[in-house]
């Protein structure tokens, strides 16, 4: 039986608002999801009779897609929003996520690559991508299936590349948006990728209407890539006659007849939260433990990530251990508090660098702890509750990714912090376009650089510190998920 057309408002993405458990009774068990996009999306209202487009993840997932058919989930799962979860073959899923979005383009645009031994482009891989490209046709079809005439569409990341070129073949009428959560790779690094699938993402994306970016910088990088690969024409910022020859920001690609516009969405922190949130009574309950670990008079090093390896834990506590080598008079006077949580434990080289981490922090805490000193408190159970305790303690947080598209740590932070927090910001951070003025910048890679800058947090004064988290908390709050997500809609 043919879907309905019922929605003028569309949001795709791999992950939904809402995941589910199969008991061993078959009943189902609904748990919502939090995040920018759930919170956004609660912005339309329910009488927008917008629906959400996404992927059953797990076995309770797909019993619940299973038993919805092509209709949407029990709307009291999904607190009143209308969800669609498409069911994917396991094996194509795993293939798509796993082998393609994770393993490739998440390592292309975060720059990951070993090169001298990776990536390997085989056989293999050409059946993951067939499997990617299968994945984002059964999204492509839900959305054609869902969508009013002329309705809105905005496509969720790197999972789902392909989406809008494909949506457009099905349904012209279509006002279709991309939005990248990622980094972009730049040219020379993006074309580590076979001629045609690197040609075919940037295709992909150039479906839609609109391509959307965390910072200029990304969008920047998505524009020169079109052009290296594609051949495309840039508009830029200045080209007052059309002829794509302006000196300024990359404004639109144009390729084959058709442009596409680009646009920057600097996604914030969702300050009313997390203030209330962060004064709950388990978030105090973690906030007396913690203080406890960190014993009295003491400083702290605040991380909180997965561990991811574009987050870069193991360089962080590498230079907490160059701190307190060269800087004795830190001995027994700091806590480095690392929450790495476990992240995409079925992928091999994340396991392993979880394992890494771990070690580390053992060796710093054999070499410098006391009997009535840890060095490290390493926590690696997910505990969002004893995240925001962390922030509130903070008298440093230490952000150093690799790279990353954005990172609401560096942001929210400084909106729950009690007494002020200094911030080691990597300047790889899409974070910093926003926060580089008052943070303590480091080049990631830099170990010796990065433990001068916790040297020099630690020493901040009290007044200083405040002051520059005022400033970096209006900053990070300048355009929270509501007004991020009702702006992409704007501009379609």
């Amino acid at each position: 039986m043919a879907v309905p057309r019922t929605a003028p408002i569309l949001v795709a993405s791999n992950r939904g608002p809402v995941s589910y458990t199969l008991g061993q009774d078959g009943s189902l068990t609904a748990r919502r999801g939090g995040g920018g996009l759930v919170s956004g999306l609660s912005a339309i209202g329910p009488d927008a009779n917008a629906v959400w487009v996404c992927a059953a993840l797990g076995e309770g997932d797909r019993a619940a897609a299973r038993r919805a058919g092509d209709s949407h989930l029990n709307p009291g799962d999904t607190g009143g929003q209308q969800v669609r979860m498409l069911d994917i073959a396991p094996d194509v899923f795993a293939a798509a996520y796993n082998g393609i979005a994770n393993s490739v383009l998440w390592f292309i645009h975060h720059l990951l690559y070993q090169t001298p031994v990776e990536p390997v482009f085989d056989a293999e891989f050409a059946d993951q991508w067939a499997a990617y490209e299968a994945y984002n046709a059964a999204f492509a079809d839900a959305l054609a299936e869902e969508a009013v005439d002329e309705a809105a569409v905005l496509v969720q990341d790197y999972h789902l590349a392909l989406v809008p070129a494909m949506l457009r073949e099905r349904r012209p009428d279509l006002r279709i948006g991309h939005f990248s959560h990622t980094p972009w790779a730049p040219p020379d690094y993006y074309r580590l990728l076979p001629d045609e699938v690197a040609a075919g993402v940037l295709r992909g994306i150039l479906g839609g209407d609109r391509a959307a970016f965390l910072t200029e910088r990304w969008a920047g990088a998505f524009a020169d890539c079109c052009a290296a690969v594609l051949g495309a024409e840039i508009v830029r910022d200045g080209d007052g006659d059309g002829d794509g020859d302006g000196d300024g920001a990359a404004t639109a690609v144009r390729f084959e007849g058709r442009e596409t516009r680009l646009g920057v969405h600097g996604l914030g922190a969702d300050a009313d939260f997390l203030r209330q949130r962060s004064r709950q009574a388990d978030v105090d309950e973690r906030l007396t433990s913690l203080r406890a670990q960190i014993g009295p008079d003491r400083k702290s090093i605040v991380r909180v990530d997965r561990t991811e390896l574009s987050k870069n834990i193991v360089r962080g506590l590498l230079a907490y251990r160059r701190l307190l080598e060269t800087h004795p008079e830190w001995r027994e006077r700091v806590v480095h508090v690392a929450f790495a949580y476990p992240s995409r434990q079925d992928l091999a080289v994340y396991r392993d660098y979880t394992e890494r981490v771990r070690r580390i922090a053992e060796e710093i805490n054999a070499e410098y702890g006391t009997e009535g000193w840890t060095p490290v408190a390493l926590h690696v159970k997910d505990d969002f509750a004893r995240s925001l305790a962390a922030y509130r303690l903070a008298d440093v947080a230490l952000v150093n990714p690799i790279r990353d598209g954005m990172n609401l740590v560096a942001k929210e932070v400084p909106v729950v912090s009690e007494r002020g927090c200094a911030l080691v910001l990597s300047r790889e951070a899409g974070a910093y376009a926003e926060l580089g003025d008052d943070a303590l910048v480091v080049n990631p890679y830099d170990v010796e650089a990065t433990a001068r800058a916790l040297d020099a947090a630690l020493r901040m004064s009290d007044g200083e510190r405040a002051d520059r988290t005022k400033r970096l908390a209006a900053a990070a709050t300048a355009l929270p998920p509501q007004a991020w997500f009702l702006a992409q809609l704007r501009a379609l």
